[in-house]
C-alpha cells in the first residue's frame, strides 16, 4: 500500500490535521463487507447503496449520530441443517460506519431487493453560508454593513 506525506499540507491549511488523520485511517482499515456505492446526485445531496444479500428490512438497523453514521446488520440465526458445496453469500453480521461532513443529514432509507439506499443532503444554515461585504470609504463603513444586512433580512 502507498503512503503519502501530508507534511506540505500543513504546511498550507489549518484545521485540516484532523482530517488528514481520518484519511489515513479510512485506508488502513476499509472494511470489504458489505459492498457500496457512494453517488454524488446533485451539489449538496448523496447516496449510499449497500449490497445486502441474505438480509430482511428487519435484519438492518440505520443510526444517525452527530458526524457518523452507522449501519448495522444482525442476521437473525437460522437452525437448519444445510451442507453446502459452495457458499459465495456471506450473510454475516457487520457494521459500517459512514464519517458524515458537517450538516449532511439522512433523508430517506429504503430497501428492496436486497439492496439498501441511504439518501443525505448537505443543509448549511443561512447563518454558515458566505455573504459578500461590500467595501466603503472610512465615513460609510457603518452605513453599507446596515444597509446590507436589511437587505439580507428582507
Amino acid at each position: 500500500m502507498r503512503t503519502f506525506d501530508l507534511a506540505p499540507l500543513y504546511r498550507s491549511a489549518i484545521g485540516f490535521d484532523r482530517l488528514a488523520s481520518l484519511l489515513e485511517q479510512r485506508a488502513e482499515s476499509q472494511p470489504s463487507y458489505p459492498p457500496y456505492n457512494v453517488e454524488l446526485l446533485a451539489e449538496d445531496k448523496y447516496r449510499i447503496v449497500m449490497a445486502l444479500a441474505g438480509f430482511s428490512r428487519d435484519e438492518v438497523e440505520i443510526v444517525s449520530e452527530r458526524d457518523t453514521l452507522h449501519v448495522t446488520g444482525r442476521k437473525q440465526k437460522d437452525d437448519t441443517q444445510r451442507t453446502f458445496l459452495h457458499r459465495g453469500i456471506a450473510a454475516r453480521d457487520f457494521e459500517q460506519r459512514f464519517q458524515l461532513a458537517n450538516h449532511v443529514k439522512v433523508t430517506t432509507a429504503s430497501f428492496d431487493n436486497g439492496m439498501l439506499t441511504i439518501d443525505l443532503v448537505r443543509e448549511v444554515p443561512e447563518a454558515l453560508k458566505p455573504r459578500k461585504i461590500q467595501i466603503g470609504d472610512a465615513a460609510g463603513t457603518i452605513d453599507n454593513v446596515q444597509a446590507i444586512e436589511q437587505r439580507q433580512a428582507a
